[in-house]
């Protein structure tokens, strides 16, 4: 969802965030997806994240255009240039089985933290092409919702070469 300011240029709009009760937005529309599903597939696979350096722990879990869903954690390396994130590792994962579009993804964190930049613009790379948005939800360990956006939003003016 973008917004017009006075310039008429394009601002981002985050759909829906909730830190806490007091903080809340408008709502995602729904994409009629179990979303129960992939914040625990994402809290599954958060328990095999390789964190030794900051012990902030992430697990990942997208869902593909036709329904199948794809885990990943982060994997640190004391060369952190090559540390990998877990949304991309899931990204990857569904891209090596052959998937080109994702839906949703779940990103399970200790504090539900957002993910970074470069996995926001692998998220882009891989958003439905039908225009529909591409869903994500961060939660922290216990699954409490801590904020639901489209990477359109996130990411609003995302690298992207002529087709």
């Amino acid at each position: 969802m973008q917004q017009n300011n006075a310039s008429g240029a394009d601002t981002p709009q985050i759909l829906r965030e909730e830190r806490n009760s007091a903080e809340t937005a408008v709502a995602l529309p729904s994409l009629s997806l179990d979303r129960t599903e992939l914040i625990r597939a994402a809290q599954e696979v958060r328990q095999n994240a390789y964190a030794p350096y900051s012990n902030y722990s992430v697990g990942a879990a997208v869902r593909t255009i036709d329904g199948r869903v794809f885990v990943g954690c982060n994997v640190e390396n004391a060369s952190f240039g090559l540390t990998v994130c877990a949304e991309r590792n899931a990204i990857f994962a569904a891209v090596a089985a052959g998937a080109r579009e994702i839906v949703a993804v779940a990103v399970v964190t200790g504090d539900g933290g957002s993910p970074c930049g470069a996995c926001r613009q692998v998220l882009a790379e891989f958003r439905p092409r039908s225009g529909d948005p591409l869903e994500i939800i961060t939660t922290d360990v216990t699954g409490a919702v801590v904020m639901e956006s489209a990477i359109s939003a996130l990411l609003p003016f995302a690298f992207d070469l002529p087709s």
